[in-house]
């Protein structure tokens, strides 16, 4: 069999203390999974079912390179985040068997394009042009669970030139991890090299070109992102 074009690299993302690379499969996202971001963002925090949504793989980005700032929004935001790695695949999986499906933990920062997510909103259409553009997804090495075990309290934090926006802990998820990788086995089933961006606490703001944007998730380290000049 022969291509009809060259396929694409894989997307891939680093892990702490290896020059091995992680492949992703794919990007899920949770959204509004903290109470104080969910006040923010006009809703009720109420434990209602978890919603998702997705990024492509090759929207990652490592830590130290620089986004630019994209095209067709004025109103561009961090989004502080804890990142589950699935290393073994399933579905319909038990929420007390959840964690024994996870590679390891890493931390993100799910660049958006508020603007244009809120005005999707408004007009009941999916959040694609607002989270699923090109280099929206900065991961930083992922730390196994073999060294970090798995994350479910600690601070997160998330600075934009030295000043703090976003200071949580992890306790403050409303959905767990386990129950998240539970609930979405039981729609998707997940593979190894899937990503789960589990939410961001209160605090979410904009950004502009000059800024570094830097998250910090105890015990995962801290990754910077440059905002760099806005894409023509």
């Amino acid at each position: 069999m022969a291509y009809v074009f060259p396929p694409a690299d894989p997307a891939t993302v680093a892990v702490d203390g290896s020059d091995d690379r992680l492949p992703v499969r794919r990007i899920f996202c949770v959204g509004r999974n903290y109470a104080a971001h969910a006040r923010e963002m006009g809703k009720d925090p109420d434990r209602d079912p978890p919603f998702f949504f997705t990024k492509p793989a090759d929207a990652v980005v490592d830590t130290g390179e620089v986004v630019a700032y994209p095209p067709q929004t004025e109103n561009f935001h961090y989004e502080a985040e804890l990142v589950a790695v699935i290393g073994k695949g399933g579905k319909n999986i038990a929420e007390e068997d959840s964690l024994s499906h996870v590679w390891g933990y890493a931390v993100g920062n799910d660049l958006t394009r508020r603007d244009l997510q809120l005005k999707a909103r408004e007009q009941g259409r999916p959040w694609d042009w607002g989270k699923a553009f090109d280099r929206s997804a900065v991961i930083g090495p992922v730390f196994p669970v073999s060294k970090v075990g798995h994350p479910d309290k600690g601070s997160i934090k998330l600075t934009m030139n030295g000043e703090v926006k976003q200071d949580a802990d992890l306790n403050e998820l409303i959905w767990s991890v386990p129950e998240i990788i539970s609930i979405l086995s039981h729609s998707i089933a997940l593979q190894p090299g899937d990503l789960i961006m589990t939410g961001t606490p209160a605090g979410v703001g904009a950004m502009n070109e000059g800024d570094t944007c830097v998250v910090e998730i105890e015990g995962l380290g801290k990754i910077e992102t440059p905002i760099g000049k806005r894409e023509a």
